[in-house]
């Protein structure tokens, strides 16, 4: 699905110097390099403030303690991301309400949201799937005449942009992943909040740090998640490479659109006006457990997802009442199916993958 050496021999001598660079100090937690990737990913996204902590799932739990939810809170999200958009929620106590997804976009159907919005609804959380910008202007409207705060999981979408604007600086805070598949990857777990709220960047970084400003005074309830010096080393190498890495993200997707062509399947929907980066390239066909059971038998990699929505997973079954349905969300997750997408794909890789499903479908 990704081939993470290649992208390293890339830029070997880079990554090597900056690993070199923090091993030289034995600074290993809090080094210099942490603030320095933080300054650099805040420049590159137009924000005042990013919070560095140990991966994508920690930023959602960090950014919701911060915004103060708790046990009884409600906040509205997809059925359809990955689980740690809704376990973070549950985790706190407080009980995730779906929405069901647009069926173009797979993201947050936001003309949804009033209806399942209640006297304890505290907070919503739009997932910015595969890469593609939710619809952020009407969710954003309704948040402020509701008072509702707007948490944007941009685990996958870092480098994408809402009418002109990056995705994860439009609400009150953005959550990023840095899993080392993502298209900014740490060689690790790692993960950030960006914000522009200077109380909230700073009640999020007391967080990371036990809840504390000052060393063993704790001013308030947190954990331990920091961004290790070893990954922001990583991470800001990898920055200064994210744009061109992006932008062939988006050749591959368009020679992906242009060869499947006229079989029966969706590619992916890219809404007008926003910037789709493409952590994954997902079509979606009725067929799609008899493809997937082709492509691998013709060597080719695809991965679903995702196969269940979190409204039927076992974990989160009891707090969905009884008679309530997802259905665009569960049909997608019955439908979908993801194939090879990374910046160093070349022609004939491309060529192998849309060959062996032309040839399912012929």
């Amino acid at each position: 699905m990704v081939d993470l050496h290649r992208q390293y021999l890339s830029i070997k001598s880079e990554i090597d110097e900056a690993i070199r660079s923090v091993l030289s100090t034995t600074d290993f937690i809090m080094g210099s390099a942490v603030s320095e990737f933080e300054a650099d990913f805040a420049a590159y996204l137009g924000v005042k403030h990013v919070v560095g902590c140990s991966s994508g799932t920690d930023a959602l739990q960090v950014a919701l303690m911060a915004l103060g939810i708790s046990r009884g809170d409600e906040v509205i999200t997809s059925p359809f991301t990955f689980v740690a958009t809704a376990e973070t929620v549950a985790l706190l106590g407080a009980m995730p309400v779906y929405v069901d997804i647009d069926e173009k976009t797979y993201n947050l159907d936001v003309q949804q949201i009033a209806d399942r919005t209640t006297s304890k609804t505290k907070a919503i959380i739009p997932v910015h799937l595969y890469g593609q910008p939710a619809d952020l202007s009407p969710l954003l409207t309704l948040a402020k005449e509701r008072g509702l705060k707007v948490i944007e999981d941009a685990a996958q979408a870092i480098g994408a942009c809402y009418r002109g604007r990056n995705v994860g600086t439009l609400g009150n805070i953005g959550c990023f992943s840095f899993f080392p598949s993502k298209n900014l990857g740490a060689y690790g777990d790692g993960g950030a909040m960006v914000t522009s709220d200077s109380a909230l960047a700073e009640r999020c970084r007391m967080i990371t740090l036990h809840g504390s400003k000052k060393r063993y005074q704790h001013e308030i309830l947190g954990v331990n998640s920091r961004l290790d010096t070893l990954q922001a080393a990583i991470l800001k190498v990898k920055l200064r490479h994210l744009e061109s890495w992006t932008e062939a993200r988006i050749r591959i997707a368009r020679c992906y659109d242009d060869q499947l062509k006229g079989l029966e399947l969706a590619t992916p929907y890219c809404v007008p006006d926003v910037r789709h980066v493409y952590n994954q390239y997902s079509i979606r066909t009725p067929r799609r457990d008899a493809l997937a059971d082709f492509l691998k038998s013709q060597g080719v990699s695809h991965a679903i997802h995702y196969p269940m929505p979190l409204s039927l997973q076992p974990a989160f079954r009891h707090l969905v009442p009884q008679g309530i349905h997802f259905p665009i969300a569960e049909a997608v997750a019955r439908e979908i199916i993801s194939l090879p997408i990374f910046p160093e794909m070349q022609e004939h890789e491309i060529a192998a993958v849309t060959n062996a499903i032309r040839k399912f479908f012929a």
